[in-house]
């Protein structure tokens, strides 16, 4: 939209000719506004496109069981839909960000997300992409477990006036009769074809528990049960869920004679083939106690230079227009794609205002000229310090950049390690109280971990 006091319409006819083309039809239009002409263009005829259409275009979509008829139903806003998280943790992690992500987008296009909680599956462990067992919860911990989720998805899920719902595997799953599930369930299920699942597949290495091969059971009673409570018609899950999905759906067909439909999500892999989501201090958590909103912004920021514009289509609601624009972009350029980013995806999970102080932290460090207000903070109390002094070794374990004193000494020894901006060369360096009062000093390992360190 443009103003201009002095040009009339006419004056702009050439300059503003309507654009015509296959798909679409631009037509200008103009008022006065405060004695100033404001003219601007509105597209006409152009086609939006429909939702099934650009989860493929994000690269979301992995395997379906029926394309004709699950697009359709996504497209029409027909699908109730069930995703499962099973508690394993009191804290989302990346790992599940591409799910509800999902149901997001979904749920904006007039389809019915139900969140399933695995307080009953949560018991056995999903043995999917593992080499070992699960470790065994008490149902206290699933209980807690299953809190913390739910307040961690309303950030993205609407749960108000039966928009979507969140239910417990529990409630069917806890109270089932052994001999009679056998009986009703069991003879559906082919051993032989089992046994040929991938989810299955690194367990068998190394010992397949009876308590695991029950799994893929229970999930796929976790279908039945649900298409029959809550006319739920489809499951979204990862892609190393498919065999678990289509039990459910061939449980459904033989039990009730009618069809349900399973699609799965592209895992979120790195360039080099390995999920992303981790660091080498563990999982990056939704949880802001657990991965604070700084180094969540900063896991993103960081992403290769290969990965950033895949998971602006998979994981942002940015246009697809506005991302593929950003396929021409190189050098410098795709930084300027990881802030966005890391940007965005902060602000899904914890806000705008955190989001602008992570950026803001962020920038301090690495653009100079930034308030450090923002940065991550440890604090120094008086029992840290001898004879009014403190090692740059203990600085560092402290402040957690290093997970022991061997480990601080290698880091320095390497030449990795700085305090505001000078390199520490010597292991034995200390520092006098007074330096950390104030605006403290930014400790930093390597070029991606740091802390500003202050005096209590």
């Amino acid at each position: 939209m443009c103003r201009s006091k002095n040009a009339g319409v006419a004056g702009y006819a050439e300059a503003f000719r309507p654009v015509q083309s296959d798909s679409q039809t631009s037509e200008w239009y103009s008022y006065f506004e405060n004695d100033v002409l404001v003219y601007g263009m509105v597209m006409k005829g152009k086609k939006k496109m429909q939702i099934y259409e650009e989860l493929v275009a994000r690269g979301l979509i992995a395997q379906v069981t029926n394309e004709e008829e699950i697009r359709k139903m996504v497209n029409e806003g027909k699908a109730v839909f069930y995703i499962g998280f099973d508690p394993t943790a009191d804290s989302l992690h990346v790992g599940h960000f591409m799910a509800l992500c999902l149901m997001k987008r979904l749920q904006m296009a007039g389809n019915k997300p139900i969140a399933l909680i695995g307080g009953g599956t949560g018991m056995v462990g999903d043995p999917s992409g593992r080499t070992d067992m699960r470790k065994m919860m008490t149902p206290e911990i699933i209980q807690h477990n299953c809190d913390c989720f739910k307040k961690q998805m309303s950030r993205f899920i609407d749960f108000s006036d039966g928009k979507a719902l969140m239910v417990n595997n529990a409630e069917w799953l806890m109270n089932l009769n052994y001999i009679e599930f056998l009986r009703e369930v069991g003879p559906h299920f082919s051993v032989n074809n089992m046994l040929r699942a991938e989810c299955y597949k690194q367990r068998m290495e190394k010992g397949l528990s009876f308590l695991e091969f029950n799994y893929m059971l229970m999930q796929s009673y976790d279908f039945y049960e649900l298409f029959q409570r809550y006319g739920c018609n489809m499951q979204f899950g990862g892609d190393d869920q498919w065999s678990n999905m289509l039990g459910g759906t061939e449980l459904i067909r033989r039990k009730l004679g009618k069809d349900a439909h399973a699609m799965t999500i592209t895992l979120l892999l790195n360039s080099e083939g390995k999920k992303m989501g981790k660091t080498q201090s563990g999982a990056v958590w939704l949880d802001p106690e657990k991965t604070s909103p700084f180094d969540f912004y900063q896991y993103w920021r960081n992403v290769g230079d290969a990965d950033v514009l895949k998971c602006l289509r998979m994981l942002t609601f940015l246009p697809l227009e506005q991302i593929d624009e950003m396929d021409k972009w190189e050098g410098s350029q795709l930084n300027k794609a990881k802030e966005i980013l890391a940007f965005e995806l902060t602000k899904l999970v914890h806000g705008e205002e955190e989001a602008a102080k992570a950026q803001e932290g962020a920038r301090a460090l690495f653009a100079g000229g930034a308030n450090t207000e923002n940065m991550p903070t440890c604090e120094l109390g008086e029992e840290d310090f001898t004879d009014g002094n403190i090692d740059i070794l203990t600085v560092l374990t402290k402040s957690g950049l290093a997970a022991s004193r061997s480990e601080a000494r290698r880091n320095v020894e390497q030449g990795g390690v700085s305090a505001d901006g000078t390199q520490i060369k010597d292991i034995k360096a200390v520092f006098a109280k007074d330096q950390f009062a104030g605006d403290g000093v930014v400790i930093k390992r390597g070029k991606k971990n740091f802390k500003k360190v202050i005096l209590k």
